[in-house]
């Protein structure tokens, strides 16, 4: 909005010209997105307390997390405000792949809500059946993937860490695998945040990694420099990734241990989407394996453990599951397990940012 607003200034005023620029404008909805979702913190969690919206902890949950019940949950709805405001305050208005972009955010947002809505009325810690919830799932996702497949300039191939040359096409089964992607990062995301600031941590660093991706894909000189796919006005998507970094960051504020409030569903559910969205518009699919490395381990932990147990008998690999679950288990105090998640997730940071010059 500014950017239309402003930028045609520049032609009265050249300090207006800043709002060219897509890196001036992710720095403003990165502090933006912090600002909002750091003043409006307080004031939400005390309309959350108000309207009696808590958390419900899971009956064969570790006894630790039994204090939780109670605590205000769905903070997610404040993270998607902040994201979806500092993005259209700062980004091009006229770019489809942002629409694309905030209508899969929202949608799985949506979804989160009515999971969280259904736990909390029927105070249970199951809410919506896993069937419907993986249904809605797959029916968004579809539908981003066929509009995505629909622009002229679609691309169909798949790009690798470290091979510059390896680039399979899938054709027309590039949206099943995006799909795969999208609803796949939602659900990673989801299983993650069960300590408190634990999804938020990685979540900020990802989205630091995206938004240096975005820009670099959608820089034509740039992107050849460094042997990455150039998408044609992905660098829109850095704007959005900065939104996200900034509201995560100020959810992170209040979602510290001991934790204020939760993000529920609807917050993990629409972050993992966005993520995964971002990795598919702007062709490092792959990428987001390394980067959101701590979310892939939490969800196979889960897949793991679920298989080995029904395989084996009633055995399993892990003391409990999602994988945080089994360190709490093994006695660390939720803090280190935290905290120790975070640096991996920082290291895996770096390593997806090597892969630009190591090709």
């Amino acid at each position: 909005m500014l950017y239309h607003l402003l930028y045609p200034l520049h032609a009265y005023f050249g300090g207006f010209n800043v709002f060219r620029y897509i890196t001036f404008r992710s720095i403003g909805a990165t502090l933006t997105a912090f600002l909002l979702t750091l003043f409006l913190g307080a004031w939400f969690i005390r309309s959350l307390q108000r309207l009696q919206i808590g958390q419900v902890v899971r009956a064969d949950g570790p006894k630790s997390h039994l204090s939780k019940g109670g605590i205000p949950t769905m903070g997610g709805l404040l993270i998607l405000f902040a994201v979806i405001f500092s993005t259209l305050l700062w980004v091009d208005l006229t770019s489809r792949l942002i629409w694309l972009l905030m209508g899969v955010t929202v949608w799985f947002g949506m979804i989160g809500t009515y999971d969280d809505y259904r736990k909390i009325k029927k105070q249970n810690s199951k809410g919506l059946s896993a069937r419907g919830k993986i249904i809605l799932q797959i029916s968004g996702a579809l539908v981003a993937g066929i509009i995505l497949a629909s622009f002229s300039d679609f691309d169909s191939h798949l790009s690798f860490p470290f091979m510059k040359d390896f680039r399979p096409d899938l054709g027309w089964g590039y949206i099943v695998f995006a799909v795969l992607v999208v609803v796949g990062s939602s659900n990673a995301v989801n299983l993650t945040d069960g300590l408190d600031g634990l999804a938020a941590g990685p979540t900020v660093v990802t989205s630091s990694v995206y938004l240096l991706f975005s820009y670099l894909a959608g820089h034509v000189v740039l992107s050849s420099y460094l042997q990455i796919p150039f998408v044609q006005g992905a660098g829109e998507l850095a704007v959005f990734c900065g939104a996200l970094v900034g509201s995560s960051l100020g959810f992170l504020w209040f979602n510290a241990y001991p934790a204020q409030v939760f993000m529920g569903d609807v917050g993990s559910l629409s972050l993992g989407a966005a993520l995964g969205m971002v990795a598919i518009i702007i062709k490092q699919e792959i990428l987001l394996a390394i980067v959101g490395g701590i979310f892939v381990m939490e969800a196979l932990s889960v897949i793991l453990q679920v298989g080995f147990f029904k395989v084996s008998g009633g055995k399993r690999i892990f003391l409990m599951a999602p994988f945080h679950h089994h360190f709490e288990k093994k006695g660390w105090e939720e803090p280190k397990v935290v905290v120790r998640f975070w640096i991996i997730s920082i290291v895996l940071g770096l390593t997806a940012l090597a892969t630009l010059k190591l090709r």
